[in-house]
């Protein structure tokens, strides 16, 4: 017998009924509603757990680790105001660095925008508030039930030595932390700087003195003169002693002040020292202490096509071995006016460790200058047999007395810096870097190291220059080809979907 003949696949096919109106909005409902979990988690995720890359040369859009360690340890609520008109060419850089403080600031940060312009009501309100009249565009940082007004020129670092004193960087970040941790400190540290003893011109004191109260008001310390012929002590509120460009030495009762300073545990001094003036006695006090001025200046003599040409602007470097210059390791500056190099003993002197002192190298001149002794002659030469000192010269030192032989271990010493220059605060000349060397040397002495690392953020500017080809080439590109390439994408596109 045969087998069957198998039946058509027809009639094995079942036919399924198609689900009714409520099975399908179930699905669908059920599709949406998993998508929007799903589209929800993902952007809470984003969210809470991100990581943020900042791809700038300079670190433009990121604090310094100064700043995150305050901002982490903040124990009291602050409150910051960003007072820019939005079309103000520094409302965006001001802008995202507050933001960068709130979002480190676990919560402790909050940030207010006001346009002055536009929200005129609520910048009357913050008047009568802080009783401030706001004349200036600025950033009023609140915390401790005190208040600090940073002005917008105090965020920008300007180059005097070109026409116009142009903008070339950006210092938001050192003023606001400065002020914070300021408001927070409570009482002003109180800073003397010694008045009576001349200086090259009255100008150059008038300068001096000048830059050092902007200096005052960005690192939040009080300035104050002092003329060391009508006292008996150094002041008790004291934390340093600014001796800047003296052009007339100390008396011997002046000399004793000072040195019973000095060995107090927390003495603070910092020496401009004036290469034209005659100051033995102060001379005697550096020495004692490890830093010796020679009294030379440092130069470079180079052959021009107009004959031998002696040049005083000491081209510099920072040392990264100290806690002083490490910020601005690896920069480059030049010291104007005149300048005289020191002689610092070796590491290893026993007379310097004897009596706790610890001397560390700050600033250093380029190879090819030297100290020269005979710096009037028209054609000067370095010899070691007239006392030259040959290069690389030092030109700025740190003193440290009391220090522990442990850097780790933390201690209130006595410090001193020693400069063999006098003009780097001069407001006509002055440098950046200069500047910012004299503020990492003040906070070090006055051991407030919390303020130190904190360097401004450079504003460089890039030009690209194309010739007439290459404009053309761009014109063409940018007009024709890239709108002609998303046609063409999209003919390609409807192509697929009618053959499909």
């Amino acid at each position: 017998m045969s087998d069957p003949l198998p039946e058509p696949a027809s009639a094995e096919r079942k036919v399924r009924p198609m689900p009714g109106r409520l099975g399908i909005g179930l699905n669908v409902a059920v599709q949406v509603f998993l998508t929007l979990v799903l589209f929800g988690g993902v952007n809470y995720l984003s969210f809470q757990y991100y990581k943020r890359w900042d791809l700038t040369e300079a670190g433009s859009h990121s604090l310094s680790t100064v700043t995150l360690n305050y901002l982490r340890k903040l124990s009291k609520d602050v409150e910051v105001t960003l007072v820019f008109p939005r079309n103000s060419e520094l409302h965006e850089p001001v802008r995202a660095l507050l933001e960068e403080y709130q979002r480190h600031g676990k919560k402790r940060v909050k940030v207010e925008e006001i346009d002055p312009v536009r929200d005129v009501d609520r910048a009357e309100q913050l008047k009568v508030e802080t009783g401030l009249t706001l004349t200036q565009n600025g950033i009023l940082v609140r915390t401790n039930k005190r208040q600090r007004y940073v002005l917008e020129e105090e965020l920008q670092v300007r180059d005097p030595s070109k026409e116009g004193a142009p903008v070339v960087g950006f210092r938001g970040e050192d003023a606001v932390t400065s002020s914070l941790i300021g408001l927070l400190e409570g009482e002003q540290k109180r800073l003397y700087m010694v008045v009576g003893k001349g200086s090259r011109s009255q100008e150059a004191l008038e300068g001096a003195g000048q830059s050092f109260a902007d200096l005052a008001k960005q690192q939040n310390f009080d300035l104050q003169a002092l003329n060391l012929a009508g006292i008996e002590r150094i002041p008790e509120d004291a934390a340093a002693l600014l001796l800047v460009g003296l052009r007339y030495d100390l008396a011997e009762r002046e000399l004793g002040i000072l040195r019973d300073y000095w060995r107090t545990e927390r003495g603070g001094l910092l020496v401009m020292l004036d290469p034209n003036a005659s100051t033995p006695r102060l001379n005697a006090f550096l020495t004692e202490n490890g830093v010796t001025p020679r009294g030379d200046r440092v130069l470079v003599a180079q052959s021009t096509s107009a004959g031998m040409r002696k040049e005083f602007a000491v081209e510099v470097s920072f040392s990264a071995a100290s806690p002083v210059t490490q910020p601005l390791s690896g920069a480059l500056t030049m010291l104007p006016g005149q300048t005289q190099s020191l002689a610092l003993p070796p590491e290893d002197d026993a007379r310097l460790r004897e009596q706790g002192l610890r001397v560390t190298a700050l600033i250093r001149a380029a190879d090819r200058f030297w100290g020269e002794r005979e710096f009037l002659d028209a054609l000067p030469v370095a010899e070691v047999v007239s006392g030259d000192a040959l290069g690389p010269v030092d030109v700025a030192a740190s003193v440290e007395r009391g220090a522990p032989s442990d850097d780790r271990l933390r201690v209130v010493s006595s410090r001193l810096v020693a400069v063999g220059n006098a003009e780097m605060l001069n407001p006509d000349t002055m440098l950046a870097e200069c500047l910012d060397f004299v503020a990492l040397s003040v906070n070090w002495i006055i051991n407030r190291e919390r303020l130190m690392g904190i360097p401004w953020k450079p504003k460089h500017a890039y030009r690209i220059q194309l010739n007439e080809q290459q404009n053309r080439t761009l014109f063409a590109l940018t007009t024709f080809l890239m709108p002609a390439l998303a046609l063409m994408i999209g003919w390609l596109v409807w192509l697929t979907r009618r053959s499909a």
